[in-house]
């Protein structure tokens, strides 16, 4: 057999975990879809929550969310020193 007629390396027949991609990629498809529609069903159910809350807990909430995130800045800060 001459090397013309050899089967280079992508055309060569395999069992390995490559001939699986297709089945993963619609398992990984369908995960994050249900990622995305598991995520959108909490957030609307957070936000039915929130706007029942009374003026002073969504004060109280408005505070930590503006503290936690001027803590996060800082760190980011300090770790870039900026």
């Amino acid at each position: 057999m001459t090397d013309m007629y050899k089967p280079m390396n992508d055309d060569a027949p395999s069992s390995g975990p490559n001939r699986d991609e297709p089945a993963t990629n619609s398992n990984e498809a369908s995960r994050t879809l249900l990622a995305g529609v598991v995520g959108g069903i909490l957030s609307a159910a957070a936000y039915l929550i929130y706007t029942r809350l009374p003026d002073e807990q969504r004060d109280k909430l408005h505070a930590q969310g503006r503290a936690l995130l001027e803590t996060r800045i800082n760190e980011l800060r300090s770790r870039f020193n900026i």
